[in-house]
């Protein structure tokens, strides 16, 4: 039985499936353009300096210690998390390719499921994983420390993901022979997990780094059912209120007591007695006394009336 049998949560607003939804589609323009860069710096020297020594050096995932092939101690920093999944081997163009195509194969219908933002976060987050267990790892269990590249990691999340909502359907080995995900999925993760340790130029850590993190991610959406949309609405009207708040500080703000604090008076903006032009400043105080004591958005409409009307004199 899968997830999709279980009365898993499905966003809705989904009017037909998408065979490129949004995030699948700008994740393979970026992943092709950066390709498109490191191959055009493969052969550009900086002072003397290779191109893709520097951008290994800067955006690929660096490891915490030890140093690099010139001599030079290696340049972990934390961005590199994020920017190692969208760089790829360009002496062969297989390692992107084949990532690029798995992640539309098993992508597509995860983010159909879920929606763009949340599909991102896994994304993300699977290759996060994937660094931080090849980072962490990695001198454990390998002798020769190297940088690490390619969104191998983010893409067996996904895998992960596609074969706990899907776990019955086939999928075709070679294009000719049936097996069904779960079982077919599970042995890529069951081989990279064995040939950790080994030499290879492949990032074994990374692949089952980014599936443990998929699989970590699906129980605990399972049972907390994250609402990731909920989440970006939050941050984006916190941010707005913020960026509200210090503009009338800033151009009505006079010293005033804690004990000058109370609530604004009725002010009719549209009385014929008394004109915008006439708006008193201690009225303006207590009302910036008020945001300050309770927040902008407790305010009446009328209070903000006012400090519109106010800003506009400024």
């Amino acid at each position: 039985m899968g997830f999709e049998d279980r009365g898993y949560h499905r966003p809705t607003g989904f009017r037909s499936f998408s065979f490129f939804p949004p995030v699948i589609k700008y994740l393979l323009i970026i992943n092709v353009a950066v390709f498109f860069i490191q191959f055009l710096l493969s052969n550009i020297n900086f002072g003397g300096i290779p191109g893709w020594y520097i951008l290994n050096r800067y955006f690929a995932l660096n490891p915490i210690t030890g140093v690099d092939i010139v001599g030079n101690p290696y340049n972990f920093q934390i961005w590199q998390l994020i920017t190692y999944q969208f760089m790829h081997s360009t002496s062969s163009i297989w390692h992107i390719a084949m990532n690029m195509f798995i992640l539309w194969m098993f992508g597509m219908e995860i983010e159909n499921r879920w929606g763009s933002k949340k599909f991102l976060l896994f994304y993300l987050l699977g290759g996060i994983g994937a660094g931080i267990l090849q980072i962490s790892l990695s001198p454990v269990f390998t002798d020769g420390l190297a940088v690490t590249i390619g969104a191998s990691g983010a893409v067996y999340a996904v895998m992960v993901a596609f074969a706990m909502f899907f776990p019955d359907r086939n999928i075709y080995l070679y294009f000719l022979l049936p097996i069904k995900a779960k079982y077919f999925i599970a042995l890529w993760v069951l081989i990279d997990f064995f040939a950790i340790g080994s030499v290879s130029p492949t990032a074994h850590l990374a692949h089952v780094g980014g599936a443990i993190t998929g699989f970590l991610f699906i129980l605990l959406d399972r049972r907390y059912n994250f609402n990731v949309e909920g989440w970006f609405s939050s941050i984006k009207d916190y941010t707005s209120d913020k960026k509200d708040q210090p503009k009338f500080r800033q151009s009505f703000r006079k010293p005033t007591s804690a004990n000058d604090i109370q609530e604004a008076k009725f002010y009719d903006l549209n009385s014929s007695n008394k004109k915008s032009d006439e708006i008193d400043q201690d009225e303006i105080d207590r009302i910036l006394d008020k945001i300050s004591q309770s927040g902008y958005q407790n305010l009446t409409a009328r209070e903000k009336k006012i400090l519109f009307e106010a800003s506009k004199k400024e």
